[in-house]
């Protein structure tokens, strides 16, 4: 729960803004304090810095305070442009990678904090007319210039950084880095990939827990249910993997336990609820379906009519073969989670590799075929994976779904060597049939 709060935390544009503005408070306040006690105890230039007259004091911060809050909104309308422009082109999902950008949100931060620091510290400087004692923080003046200047460099930054991030390389390299994350947290290759065997508990009985709201699994606290399992002696299954949609009402887990009172029950349905994380759209971070659909939404949406960009695709199926290989050649995670004591207490089963492989393969048939250089990135995928797969059911379905795509490519009837060239180009893993049929 704290992991998945963490992570909401991260694709929002209010924390770290919030952070930073606490902080320009609490160090505009804590620079005055220090002027003032220099000025108390006779000291009226501070670290040989220049003094400063009340009405140049204020004339600097004003400026200052006012500049920043200007720039901090052009920003901000530079970074929704880029939201619009990004999610009619490449997907409105995508808005998530732009959101959960740390350098967007440390833009806007050094800038609505430089506002906020020059405005606790122009409320501070007083002239002999207002109350017959004059008071300038000359160093917390002179920290605001400093900090002026900064925020010129940070200006400079954000436009490069503005102008790289809506670079299609750039963006399908984001979402390559959510797949591979995804991956690396769900397929762990440090796992021998063995399943450990549910046990059956005597004078079991099944019961089947269901969802209060509505909305998409984002994700799941394995191992809370697992101690849940432990604690109170029962087998949980899991029924809605991240990236289902329930209803409520609808079933999240079924759990094999034995009988137990009524309060002991709905404590243990509370805290399972509680594992599970709801919201309104999905997320990466356990679902890798939607990690890989939203490489292929990129490589889909460069097919259409409207864009017809191949290569766009082809560089979308080449990074997915980055993550893709890697998964290949690792083992099944295990789909029964143990306790301490080595009892099985939780079932939950992802998407296997072959699964995966035919959902890109599926897409290319649908929105590909039209395009011979986005087949030869397909076959030069399924060649890779051939090559990385670690069991013969893997490179079986790879040479499946190349044979279908083949099929399907030639039904579109291509010119005659166009197809030779694609026949030539599927010869290496249509040659490993023999051997995916056999598992070796």
């Amino acid at each position: 729960m704290i992991r998945t709060i963490l992570l909401r935390t991260r694709e929002s544009f209010w924390f770290l803004p919030a952070v930073f503005g606490i902080s320009a408070i609490a160090l505009a306040l804590g620079l005055v304090l220090l002027d003032r006690t220099l000025t108390d105890n006779g000291v009226t230039s501070a670290f040989f810095l220049d003094a400063l007259s009340a009405s140049g004091s204020r004339a600097i911060l004003s400026i200052i305070g006012a500049s920043m809050l200007t720039v901090a909104g052009t920003t901000f309308s530079i970074t929704i442009s880029v939201l619009a422009t990004t999610s009619s082109t490449y997907g409105p999902r995508l808005v998530r990678n732009f959101m959960a950008d740390r350098a967007n949100q440390f833009v806007l931060s050094v800038f609505t904090s430089t506002f906020l620091y020059a405005l606790v510290v122009l409320q501070s400087v007083h002239t002999r007319v207002e109350d017959n004692q004059s008071f300038v923080p000359i160093t917390a003046v002179y920290f605001a210039v400093l900090l002026a200047v900064l925020n010129v460099a940070v200006l400079v930054f954000f436009i490069h950084h503005i102008a790289d991030s809506v670079q299609i390389t750039t963006l399908q390299r984001g979402v390559k880095k959510d797949l591979t994350a995804t991956i690396n947290l769900l397929y762990p290759d440090d796992h021998d990939g063995v399943a450990q065997p549910a046990g059956v508990l005597s004078s079991a009985e099944s019961q089947v827990i269901t969802s209060v709201a509505g909305g998409y699994v984002q994700g799941i606290d394995l191992q809370k249910l697992v101690r849940l399992g432990s604690h109170h002696r029962c087998f949980i299954t899991v029924t809605a993997a991240p990236g289902t949609h329930v209803l409520a009402g609808e079933e999240i887990v079924e759990i094999i336990t034995s009988k137990a009172d009524d309060t002991s029950q709905k404590q243990l349905e509370r805290n399972v609820r509680a594992a599970f994380t709801l919201g309104s759209a999905r997320t990466p971070r356990q679902d890798i379906r939607f990690a890989l659909q939203q490489l292929l939404e990129i490589a889909v949406r460069g097919l259409a009519s409207g864009s017809n960009d191949p290569y766009t695709a082809v560089s979308a199926l080449d990074l997915a073969g980055e993550s893709l290989t890697s998964l290949f050649r690792r083992a099944v995670p295990p789909s029964h989670l143990v306790d301490g004591d080595g009892v099985t207490r939780v079932k939950c089963v992802w998407p296997t590799a072959e699964e995966l492989t035919g959902e890109i393969f599926a897409g290319i048939r649908i929105y590909g075929l039209e395009h011979p250089i986005v087949i030869h990135a397909a076959l030069r995928l399924a060649d890779r994976l051939c090559t990385a797969a670690s069991t013969g059911s893997r490179r079986s379905r790879v040479v499946s779904e190349t044979t279908r795509l083949i099929a399907a490519f030639e039904a579109s009837a291509p010119d005659p060597d166009t197809m030779e060239r694609v026949r030539a180009a599927s010869a290496a893993v249509l040659a490993l049939a023999p051997a995916a049929e056999t598992g070796t």
